[in-house]
């Protein structure tokens, strides 16, 4: 795996893959994000978006343009975070299945733990 290249954002968009609320752990095949607005260490606010049909690259290119700073997912395939990263999008794997605002809270407070991508793709 390549060494990859963190973005420094003090306001931060941060995307969740979910379905039922909680974390989606097939980032490519979620129903909505959970667009959660962060100032510092401080959630300002979380909005829903219905995710749009799975196609390969889409994502990449459909959440930046939604001011998307930083992803936070279960598993995803390491072109798709090529793809992010060449976007400046902060893209973080092996996040537990939490709902949105917890995972964002541990996130911030630096005591989020991940694990290993899963994803083979």
């Amino acid at each position: 795996m390549k060494d990859l290249k963190i973005v420094s954002h003090t306001k931060k968009k941060i995307a969740i893959p979910i379905s039922d609320g909680m974390l989606d752990t097939h980032f490519g095949h979620c129903k909505q994000f959970a667009m959660v607005d962060t100032e510092g260490e401080t959630i300002i606010d979380t909005s829903y978006t219905d995710a749009p049909p799975h196609q390969p690259g889409l994502l990449p290119r459909w959440l930046p343009e939604r001011g998307v700073t930083d992803v936070i997912a279960g598993g995803m395939g390491q072109r798709a975070i090529e793809l992010f990263n060449a976007r400046g999008v902060n893209v973080f794997v092996g996040a537990p299945k939490l709902s949105p605002e917890e995972l964002v809270k541990g996130y911030l407070e630096k005591s989020l733990l991940f694990s290993a991508n899963y994803c083979d793709h």
